[in-house]
């Protein structure tokens, strides 16, 4: 790098660059703006960055190489010139047979994995004739009730060939189930299983609401999905630790990276209280973060989470295996930057916020449909999001090298300050008694909607910019094809599930529910029970209201 006088030379001619080139002009034309910072705020962004801002850099500790630790560089030494990411588009509406024929459709594109959303009943543990599932059913994913729906959805799709994440939380345990079901009826060893279940409730708890139980129990089944999966199904990921959704509701690019490690460190120190081995699950974790506007510092973020993932797990947890430090994440690209008004801007928006996951590393993108912020996403918006990756993918140049963006003093200085804010974050989550304990003081909640309060005044206030929101605003009554879940489709659901309950042996129902009572009440792994419980056609709801019965329900402001 620089030495001692090299660098005090460059700070030196920074401020005669300064004073000669740059008052004058700001003299005659001043700047667009007094104070510039990062996307949501959290870092100011200077004129001009130079190696005096990176003169702390070691770069065999700081950054190494890709494939090595501290992995801030990428998990794969490669990179994207072995394998490109995965092109996992999220889909699932209505019923089973829709969204297996839009999962056939997705593969047929050049789709390489599927993600696979669910129907709000499903996300709370409800069949779809249940009284809180009317008007739902299908509405926000795919209904599914029994294995007979699962069946349907992955009809034709071979499991050992493909990877699936699933985006549930309090019933993941049961939907996993289930696709392990499907594996076994369809012959695939369950080894050979892959994908992930998102599974993170701490995150439910803090944004979005689709718990069920409280936290003991739900951490009980977490923990069990780790013992059960690392022996029975290796391949795949038992958690998604989600920051996306964090960012969704409001938070800095530093506050999602805190909140979402610091939940992990919850889930490992909660798997570890429960008699396992850090080495034995941490290589099943996985993270899933938002993919926002600001490319730089998105990519900062993404490359902070590696390096500082590797550094907790061996200083807090001794990880010996090098996979139990290597922090691997889906993204998604942020669904609250889609706009209602000229919805064809959100194309140009997802197109920037996928190639800050790529030059950021994801190792899995789904890309937004231009419609969402109105329906669901139609058959061309989603073929139009997958071509954005392809395109990325195989036009752009982005993906020949690893890290295109290290070196740079802006990016490795923003690394550090992301880097920096998110361990200041989880210093103070620490001295609350770590994450469950902060939520439960609503802490982590009102960082958050502080955070998303003053951005809501910013764009009210016209300091901040969206376009064709606050600023370059055309008149327009859109005509558009939106995706629509009707009331037969409802009904439809519905008979199916009828015809199930008809069809099915009842006394093994009740004999797998009642052996799921007993594990629930005594402290044997779950799992085992729950696949035997779903393949006797037990459905999602029966199998929740044991849980429910058994565990009882969170209710919020009550302990985390």
């Amino acid at each position: 790098m620089f030495d001692a006088e090299d660098l005090e030379a460059i700070r030196e001619g920074k401020e005669t660059w300064h004073d000669e080139q740059v008052e004058p002009v700001i003299d005659r034309f001043g700047e667009r703006e007094e104070t510039f910072t990062t996307d949501t705020g959290g870092q100011e962004v200077d004129r001009l960055y130079t190696p005096a801002d990176v003169a702390d850099l070691e770069y065999q500790e700081d950054l190494g190489f890709p494939g090595e630790a501290p992995y801030t560089r990428g998990v794969y030494s490669t990179g994207y010139r072995g394998r490109l990411w995965t092109m996992r588009q999220y889909a699932g509406f209505s019923t089973p047979e829709d969204t297996n024929e839009r999962f056939h459709y997705l593969l047929d594109q050049g789709q390489t994995g599927l993600s696979m959303a669910f129907d709000l009943p499903t996300q709370m543990g409800y069949d779809s004739d249940a009284e809180m599932s009317a008007g739902e059913v299908g509405k926000a994913g795919v209904a599914i009730d029994s294995l007979e729906d699962m069946e349907t959805v992955f009809d034709g799709i071979p499991l050992g060939e493909v990877s699936t994440s699933m985006t549930i939380n309090a019933p993941a345990s049961v939907l996993l189930a289930m696709y392990i079901a499907v594996g076994d009826r369809q012959g695939v060893d369950r080894a050979e299983l892959r994908g992930t279940i998102q599974n993170d409730l701490l995150k439910e708890y803090i944004a979005r609401n689709t718990y069920i139980y409280p936290p003991e129990p739900s951490m009980r089944i977490i923990t069990d999905i780790f013992e059960f999966c690392a022996e029975e199904v290796p391949k795949f990921n038992t958690i998604s630790i989600s920051g996306y959704h964090i960012r969704e509701a409001g938070s800095t690019a530093a506050q999602e990276l805190a909140f979402t490690l610091g939940n992990g460190l919850e889930y490992v120190e909660a798997a570890i209280d429960a008699g396992l081995d850090v080495d034995d699950f941490a290589p099943q974790l996985s993270f899933f973060f938002n993919g926002h506007n600001n490319i730089f510092e998105e990519v900062a973020k993404f490359r902070a989470a590696r390096r500082m993932w590797h550094d907790l797990m061996e200083e807090r947890f001794d990880a010996q295996n090098p996979k139990s430090r290597q922090l691997k994440f889906h993204t998604q690209t942020a669904g609250s930057m889609l706009t209602a008004q000229q919805i064809e801007n959100n194309v140009v928006r997802v197109a920037y916020q996928a190639l800050a996951a790529v030059l950021g590393g994801t190792q899995s993108l789904h890309t937004n449909g231009k419609d969402e912020a109105l329906a669901l996403p139609t058959e061309q918006s989603v073929r139009t999001a997958l071509r954005t990756q392809q395109i990325l993918a195989h036009e752009s140049g982005a993906a020949d090298t690893v890290d295109p963006l290290a070196g740079s003093y802006y990016v490795e200085h923003l690394t550090d300050e992301v880097e920096a804010e998110a361990y200041d974050l989880l210093e103070e989550v620490d001295e609350r008694g770590g994450m469950r304990r902060a939520i439960e003081q609503q802490w982590v909640q009102r960082q958050i909607q502080d955070t998303a309060f003053d951005r809501q005044r910013e764009i009210e206030d016209g300091e901040r910019i969206i376009v064709g929101v606050n600023e370059f605003e055309v008149e327009e009554d859109p005509e558009m094809d939106v995706q629509e879940v009707t009331e037969e489709d409802e009904r439809r659901q519905i008979r199916s599930l009828e015809s199930v309950q008809e069809d099915r042996d009842e006394e093994a129902v009740e004999a797998a529910l009642e052996g799921l009572r007993e594990a629930a009440r005594g402290d044997d792994n779950l799992m085992p029970v729950i696949v035997d419980a779903v393949k006797a056609y037990a459905t999602v709801g029966e199998i929740c209201n044991v849980f429910r019965e058994e565990f009882g329900e969170y209710t919020p402001g009550s302990a985390v």
